[in-house]
């Protein structure tokens, strides 16, 4: 199904988004209607995998193809085995085989296995967690509905996007500024923790439209990251069981955004984390909004930041709007969009079966699409070019009666039967977030300095620091106050 210009967003009072963490489209679901010719039960065409796709192995040797990750073993929910390159250049030497984008952009996607190979390299020399045995071909290992009944039911059971990509071609941070405030401020890596570019936010705030971000077990890491939200009062932000509370009575704001836990040991399906605990969270998300009385009106989108390094064969295109003038990080013009990411459109007001497509030669759908999404259901103005550019989903939305069957129904979580090779290291974003909280202005800081955090070693370390910093910090804020 393609984009139109009908969009029936005004059926919508409650969007809620849930992004997870450094997936490609192929990895997660490119298997998902292979055995139907890869077309999906509506009878319409996705772009997913044909089980051909191939890399060049390590060294220049014989092709390797894209193999099925097999249910059942220790390593089912662990693979790729390690943390695949994920950063500018890693995205380079995957797209091009290269560190350096050609001119112009021609990207083959052959660079996967090489690039693995090279990671697996200095992560061993700097004593990253990487499962036992894993080799460079394991980037070629793909999911299944057999791996993942949770997102491939969902994906089936209301709209895939299969030509959703990436805002940027780099890590975290970057891509989720631009889901916020339609840009990165130029940045393109992690090293850049905070931005202050206007997000949306206020936005909804100055139209009297609610909205909320939820952390899963912790403050949302989202506040700490863009200087329009840190300040604002506390019940803007909130955790899971609050969404879940929310969602129940009827309290749903006009906007939610969802995190998942950013630890090794939790929900955010980063590599090499237990995916089987994203489905968990995936399915508590679904059924949260599905038993609540806001169901009928609601929309889900699930997505994710980035590819993460892991494999997928369709050349993210050229054409993306620069969102402003900044000069990019690395000679960056943000004109390329990164890889795909797997993104789910979930409501009652979907058909089954939907594969949903912008036309051919449209500007395809990135991150920015949520907020123009957003801004097309409460006509609020974009942020930057980028977003103003940018296609909204509520084409998706064809029906005139909520459906009320339930694609989940008989669906079983899976659960994963190995063991964590992340164990209780500290995550990249745990490390992000401490460095973050370090900066907060709390009786025992010195005024204006940045006092690094102290020696934390493992990933409980990290939590209770963020957590006791986070305290002081909110304690201090009601001091002043009164």
């Amino acid at each position: 199904m393609s984009a139109t210009n009908a969009n029936p967003l005004s059926a919508i009072n409650h969007i809620v988004v849930l992004m997870l963490e450094n997936r490609s489209f192929d990895h997660m679901l490119g298997f998902l209607y292979t055995a139907a010719g890869n077309v999906s039960p509506a009878g319409q065409a996705f772009e997913g995998l044909s089980g051909n796709e191939s890399n060049p192995g390590s060294g220049g040797t014989e092709p390797v193809i894209v193999f099925k990750i097999q249910p059942g073993t220790s390593s089912t929910y662990y693979m790729p085995g390690a943390d695949p390159g994920e950063g500018y250049t890693a995205t380079n030497s995957q797209l091009f085989g290269s560190n350096t984008a050609p001119t112009p952009p021609v990207a083959t996607n052959q660079g996967f296995i090489s690039n693995f190979s090279y990671t697996l390299g200095w992560e061993a020399k700097e004593n990253y967690s990487i499962l036992a045995g894993t080799v460079a071909n394991d980037i070629m290992g793909m999911h299944t509905p057999d791996t993942l009944p949770v997102l491939s039911a969902l994906a089936s059971g209301f709209a895939v996007c299969d030509y959703w990509y990436g805002s940027v071609p780099t890590e975290t941070l970057p891509n989720r500024a631009f889901v916020h405030a339609a840009t990165s401020q130029g940045h393109m890596d992690d090293n850049t923790k905070t931005f202050t570019a206007p997000t949306i936010y206020p936005a909804l705030s100055k139209q009297n439209l609610s909205w909320k971000i939820y952390g899963y077990d912790a403050e949302p890491l989202t506040r700490q990251t863009f200087t329009d939200l840190t300040n604002l009062a506390d019940s803007y932000f909130g955790q899971f069981t609050d969404f879940q509370s929310d969602a129940a009575s009827g309290a749903l704001p006009s906007y939610a955004f969802l995190e998942p836990s950013w630890g090794s040991t939790g929900n955010s399906q980063h590599p090499n984390y237990d995916v089987a605990l994203g489905e968990q969270f995936l399915h508590d998300v679904y059924y949260a909004l599905r038993n609540g009385p806001n169901w009928n009106q609601t929309l889900l989108i699930v997505t994710y930041d980035e590819h993460g390094g892991c494999f997928d064969h369709v050349p993210p295109p050229s054409g993306a709007i620069p969102p402003d003038s900044t000069a990019g990080e690395y000679g960056f013009d943000f004109t390329r969009f990164g890889p795909r990411v797997p993104t789910l459109l979930i409501s009652p007001l979907i058909p089954a079966g939907t594969v949903f497509r912008v036309p051919t030669g449209s500007m395809p759908f990135d991150h920015t699409s949520i907020l123009k999404t957003v801004e097309q259901r409460w006509n609020l103005p974009a942020l930057t070019a980028r977003d103003a550019a940018a296609p909204d989903v509520g084409a998706v939305l064809s029906l005139t009666t909520p459906r009320t069957d339930d694609p989940l129904a008989g669906v079983a979580v899976p659960v994963s039967s190995g063991a964590n090779p992340s164990a209780n290291q500290p995550s990249h974003l745990q490390e992000v977030y401490a460095d973050l909280v370090s900066r907060l202005p709390v009786p025992d800081a010195r005024d204006g300095t940045h006092r690094p955090p102290p020696r934390l070693e493992t990933g409980y370390d990290y939590d209770r620091y963020i957590k006791e910093r986070l305290g002081a910090w909110k304690a201090s804020r009601k001091t002043a106050k009164r």
